[in-house]
């Protein structure tokens, strides 16, 4: 192991070679992101014009949707092909994929995360059902985002009469990974990190292909300072340390050690306001699907809302949260610091926590709604002809045993109100959610059927159920008409049995107040 400095840094990125693949871990807000080494990456390519025409892999989105993170890549000759889990994070290099200058694909994290662990094992790829039935699946698709991008990297496979995914291995020539400290043997330690990730799964799959690993610390400590069940990756595996004495724990504060569960949490972690009343009405109907005792995943956006739900309620203590970045419980931070919380109880490796999620280890999970069709497809990855990448979103929605869906009913320009315990839409939304057909699949209503699933679709005006025979309406808002309201605002018929009234408690015009109680107003 060698500690670099700044010139040392440069030197040692000049030295990689052209088309090198290099992999990233991180998340997107700068957990756990290298990015003083990323952009040492920048500065060098714009000086130099080297390293060139690099596969990046990442897989989680990274940057601070400005100019950090993948950002830092996101030049014409720099990267010819990134493959990456969720792009919205780097819209910079989001643009150089929907304008076709490079080759682009979008995986599930968890697949990407696992991949790397199997090619630092030397195995023949990763084996596994994650994307069947979705864009991912190479019938329909392989995860390829434009026209430029033609190989197939991923195969169908029937193994025992089952069908599988098998995402090729290819060689990692660079690992850029982060940590708080390294010891002067080079064993790396995330001990005041927010999570681990796969930094490790990273490092690996680069040594093990004959490549370089290069770290970014806070500090270097000397030897015999860190405890050994700290370190997330031993020294053997590192090549090259960076340290940064000015490295943030994200791009939105200084260290709290209360992220990583190290110390109380100095600033209480603040719920958004519950103004949204479509929020508001999604959150509550979407918390009557809990179930108590359930292992359970928030995704972002309006799902997120549940998890608020159950903290104002003060019935945390009833779940076991979990999030991909590999955290358990603790209090849920949103926004921008979605994927962290204060005060967890366990952080695993992101590696570990997906192998918990494909393994059907998650009984529930409530998760965003962009669209979703007859079919029960659910789309959350593409938008306006573009990928955007579905995270997480795969993994989670395949493996957990209860999955509830969380959204508005339209969008763009709805005004909504509350009247007499019920709904009052003032105006409908520009754009019709509930289609006739996704524009991508990122979770397959027919393999849910295959698994066995318990699926909802849960709205501020209708609740949706799908079955064997295809999506049923299974409940409406009080105030709507079902005719004009719902099924002529949709672009398919579900089937309608006997749908019954939502709880009208849903729509009371009320806040919670301190003690979790619902405070109705005059």
């Amino acid at each position: 192991m060698k500690i670099v400095y700044k010139a040392g840094l440069r030197q040692v990125i000049e030295t990689i070679a052209e088309g090198a693949t290099v992999a990233i871990s991180g998340a997107g807000g700068g957990l756990l992101e290298p990015e003083t080494i990323l952009g040492a990456f920048e500065e060098t390519f714009l000086s130099t014009g080297r390293p060139s025409q690099l596969t990046l892999i990442h897989a989680l989105g990274m940057g601070d949707r400005i100019e950090k993170g993948t950002n830092r890549f996101a030049y014409e000759g720099m990267v010819k092909r990134v493959i990456g889990g969720h792009w919205i994070w780097s819209p910079r290099m989001l643009r150089l994929a929907q304008e076709n200058k490079i080759e682009a694909y979008c995986l599930p994290s968890g697949a990407i995360t696992n991949l790397f662990r199997e090619i630092g094992a030397r195995r023949p790829g990763l084996f596994t059902h994650v994307g069947l039935g979705t864009f991912v699946d190479p019938r329909l698709g392989g995860g390829r985002c434009n026209d430029r991008t033609t190989e197939e990297i991923i195969e169908l496979f029937e193994i025992d009469g089952r069908e599988v995914l098998r995402y090729k291995p290819f060689p990692v020539h660079v690992a850029v990974v982060r940590g708080t400290f390294s010891d002067e043997l080079g064993n790396i330690s995330a001990s005041e990190e927010p999570a681990d990730l796969d930094s490790y799964s990273i490092a690996l799959a680069a040594k093990n292909s004959g490549g370089i690993v290069i770290a970014q610390v806070r500090e270097v400590v000397p030897k015999g300072r860190l405890r050994p069940r700290e370190v997330s990756i031993p020294g053997n595996l590192v090549d090259y340390v960076f340290a940064d004495p000015d490295q943030a724990q994200t791009y939105h504060g200084p260290y709290d050690l209360a992220l990583a569960g190290l110390g109380p949490h100095e600033t209480p972690v603040e719920l958004p306001a519950t103004a949204d009343i479509v929020r508001q009405i999604v959150a509550r109907r979407g918390a009557v699907e809990l179930i108590k005792g359930a292992t359970i995943n928030f995704g972002f956006g309006m799902s997120a809302g549940v998890a608020e739900h159950i903290v104002r309620a003060g019935e945390s203590s009833h779940y076991w949260f979990t999030i991909e970045q590999g955290i358990h419980g603790g209090d849920l931070l949103t926004g921008d610091l979605f994927g962290i919380a204060a005060n967890p109880v366990a952080i695993l490796s992101a590696s570990e926590q997906f192998d918990l999620y494909s393994g059907g280890g998650l009984d529930q999970t409530f998760l965003g709604l962009a669209e979703m069709d007859r079919f029960g497809n659910v789309n959350v990855s593409h938008f306006g002809g573009q990928i955007s990448g579905p995270g997480g979103f795969i993994d989670i929605s395949q493996g957990a045993k209860n999955v509830v869906f969380c959204g508005s009913f339209d969008a763009k320009g709805a005004s909504i109100g509350l009247a007499d315990g019920g709904l009052k839409i003032e105006r409908h939304g520009q754009i019709t959610k509930l289609v006739e057909q996704v524009a991508g699949i990122t979770f397959s209503g027919s393999e849910a059927i295959k698994r066995g699933q318990t699926v909802h679709y849960v709205t501020e005006r209708a609740v949706f159920k799908l079955t064997d025979s295809g999506v049923e309406l299974i409940e409406h808002a009080p105030g709507v008409d079902i005719r004009t309201d719902i099924l002529d605002r949709m672009a398919f018929a579900p089937i309608v049995r006997n749908p019954v009234e939502m709880d009208k408690a849903h729509f009371a015009p009320a806040s919670l107040n301190d003690t979790g109680e619902i405070s109705v107003s005059a």
